[in-house]
């Protein structure tokens, strides 16, 4: 098995679950006590939020390249920043070092085209949801057209991430508030939509959405701990219990179709008689 080197703090409630959803993989596929093996780098999310903020993204590049060093001298066999904003400076990090970089996009993308999606809403952190290091890579690598919220629903995500959801609070009125920003992305044709921020899978579940969800938390710790495997087969899930991904980017694929449907008959032109 590999050792994944992972860069997390981005915040610990995230990462928390990165630890988790690694480790019940492995153990479900290789049965007994087995785990994964794991080495972290955490960060004290205060000095890079501080940084993020105060938009001095080159001091947050050069501690985010010195962790996957510190990773790679450890030994590990490849690399996953725990973030998604903090994926900004993912080419700096992979250019300096010599072992691989898992990227979310990638991992998130490649389940979404699999799919047959091709038009998807983006949820994040105001830096996710408004600069191209996300949204480009999306569109370059992957052909997908990617849409955001507008501006106040933009403004009322990222403040929700930065005020509750790194602190692991959760509040029924800010779930509300994500769900209406999803309606309103489906409503603006979106396929499916990309829980582009690691902690929001702490406040979204499946049912809150009519189209499937992405949570990129779930499937970039699932490549991880396959890749760490070394197969790309899915993991057997526990007697009586359901695969995370049937769960989340692959649930309730009938009503994404209907979705997909009844948005392509809106866009349809009147039938002139």
């Amino acid at each position: 098995m590999q050792l994944i080197g992972m860069i997390g703090g981005l915040s610990w409630e995230s990462s928390a679950e990165y630890y988790r959803i690694i480790n019940r993989l492995v153990q479900n596929r290789l049965g007994g006590v087995h785990s994964a093996r794991i080495l972290m780098y955490s960060f004290d999310f205060g000095e890079i939020e501080t940084l993020q903020h105060r938009g001095d993204w080159p001091a947050a590049t050069r501690l985010m390249v010195d962790a996957g060093r510190r990773l790679e001298r450890g030994g590990a066999d490849f690399v996953l920043i725990c973030s998604n904003t903090m994926h900004r400076m993912a080419e700096e990090v992979a250019a300096a070092l010599s072992i691989p970089l898992l990227h979310v996009a990638d991992s998130t993308a490649e389940r979404i085209t699999a799919a047959g999606i091709r038009r998807v809403g983006l949820l994040g952190t105001a830096f996710t949801m408004e600069e191209d290091f996300y949204k480009g890579r999306l569109a370059r690598r992957f052909g997908l057209d990617v849409i955001v919220p507008e501006s106040d629903d933009r403004r009322i995500i990222h403040d929700v991430i930065y005020r509750d959801l790194v602190r692991g609070q959760i509040r029924s009125e800010s779930r509300e508030q994500f769900k209406a920003a999803i309606r309103r992305l489906v409503a603006s044709g979106a396929e499916a939509v990309i829980l582009g921020c690691t902690e929001i899978m702490l406040l979204v579940k499946p049912e809150d959405s009519a189209v499937p969800l992405y949570d990129t938390t779930t499937v970039h710790a699932e490549t991880a701990a396959l890749r760490a495997l070394e197969t790309s087969l899915p993991p057997s899930p526990p007697q009586g219990a359901e695969r995370v991904g049937e769960r989340w980017g692959n649930h309730s694929a009938n009503r994404a179709t209907g979705v997909r449907r009844r948005q392509r008959q809106r866009r349809a032109p009147p039938t002139l008689s």
